[in-house]
């Protein structure tokens, strides 16, 4: 591969090294939830502004650990996590927001993903569509004790992923609205918890590069909830996943050690 940095020894995309990134790395999408996550590390200093990729290093527990801001969707969601794994990352939470399928998933839950649906792109560039999008069941677990230990509404199950929010929100306005709405429909009556766009993508790059990566997701609100005239609060607050997945990732450094 030709290196676009020439010879820089960063990675072309993220704009960090090797000694700039810990092993263990939170995934936000937006760049602004960076500096929020950075404050629960030790001595959390900004080591890298490229494009949507801001990474700040710090320590939990003594351990060395970073978190890198994605963007939107897969597509830059995999350059992040490639160029992470380059760099020795080997542990990923994606921490993010979502919006409820299911009428028991409400404004404000968690949502912790145990597989994602495969309705984007970029996986199908890594894997054939029949291999499966599934994240690591130890980050699920982790994240799933995180969540009882913080006393947070949560669901697990499977998360929709889409390459386009106004498909999503806007289908019968789009030229292939009818697929759009069909396929919502199935993904509703197959027990789909909630809609996103990083998932797929993230699970199916794990998978191939061996490394552990899983979700955990705010519900911000229910667009199946609005239809069928329930109440559905909108909540945009994101600390309660943050911190659930700043939990999880202790969890997996106190896990890691004792098996040394």
């Amino acid at each position: 591969m030709v290196d676009y940095t020439e010879g820089a020894g960063i990675q072309y995309h993220i704009g960090v090294g090797s000694n700039d990134v810990g092993q263990y790395v939170i995934l936000p999408g937006d760049p602004k939830r960076c500096e929020k996550i950075a404050k629960y590390f030790d001595d959390a200093k900004l080591v890298g502004d490229s494009r949507e990729f801001v990474t700040y290093t710090g320590y939990l527990d003594g351990v060395k650990v970073s978190v890198t801001s994605t963007g939107i969707g897969g597509p830059s969601a995999s350059i992040a996590m490639e160029e992470l794994v380059r760099c020795g990352a080997h542990t990923f939470i994606r921490v993010g927001t979502c919006g409820g399928m299911q009428l028991e998933v409400k404004g404000g839950d968690l949502v912790i993903a145990n597989g994602a649906i495969r309705m984007e792109g970029t996986s199908k560039e890594y894997a054939p569509i029949e291999f499966p999008a599934v994240p690591d069941y130890e980050v699920v677990t982790a994240l799933k004790a995180a969540a009882e230990d913080l006393q947070a509404p949560y669901h697990i199950g499977v998360v929709q992923c889409k390459d386009s929010f106004y498909g999503q929100h806007e289908p019968e306005a789009k030229p292939v609205g009818y697929e759009l709405l069909n396929k919502w429909d199935a993904w509703v009556r197959c027990g789909a918890l909630a809609s996103e766009m990083e998932s797929a993508a993230l699970f199916v790059v794990g998978s191939f590069l061996r490394v552990r990566v899983g979700s955990v997701f705010l519900v911000i609100a229910n667009q199946e909830r609005a239809k069928a005239g329930l109440d559905n609060t909108q909540v945009h607050d994101t600390e309660l996943a943050i911190r659930t997945g700043v939990e999880a990732l202790r969890k997996l450094i106190a896990a890691d050690r004792a098996e040394k």
